[in-house]
């Protein structure tokens, strides 16, 4: 059974940090991600990473970049995202999501596994 299970969300203060964590098991992924879904908003890619074996090279959504940190463990099969200088729009569910494409995608339809979510509440 594939099985992706986040942890880390919570709430924090504006400029604070968080780190959420992905544990996938079942099978092993070419690329692990991270989504987020607020409230009357699409989701949206957060950060994604391929296996280091095809560059290992990350993308970020736009906002994201500087801020976010996606590193993937090879030998445990996680993946986490550091989040720093957090803004009150960077309020979500984070998804952690696992696809079997070469390459990052920002296309959420790419990823067929997903974990249940996480929540981040940044407080102004």
């Amino acid at each position: 059974q594939v099985q992706l299970v986040e942890s880390g969300g919570g709430l924090v203060q504006t400029g604070g940090s968080l780190r959420l964590s992905c544990a996938a098991s079942g099978r092993t992924f070419s690329t692990l991600g991270w989504f987020r879904l607020a409230p009357g908003k699409e989701r949206e890619l957060v950060a994604a990473m391929t296996v280091s074996s095809y560059g290992g090279r990350p993308d970020y959504g736009d906002s994201m970049k500087g801020r976010f940190s996606i590193t993937r463990d090879y030998v445990k099969n996680t993946v986490e995202l550091q989040m720093d200088s957090l803004l009150p729009e960077d309020t979500a569910v984070y998804y952690c999501a696992g696809a079997r494409v070469w390459t990052p995608s920002r296309d959420r339809n790419v990823y067929e596994w997903w974990g249940q979510g996480t929540q981040v509440t940044v407080s102004s």
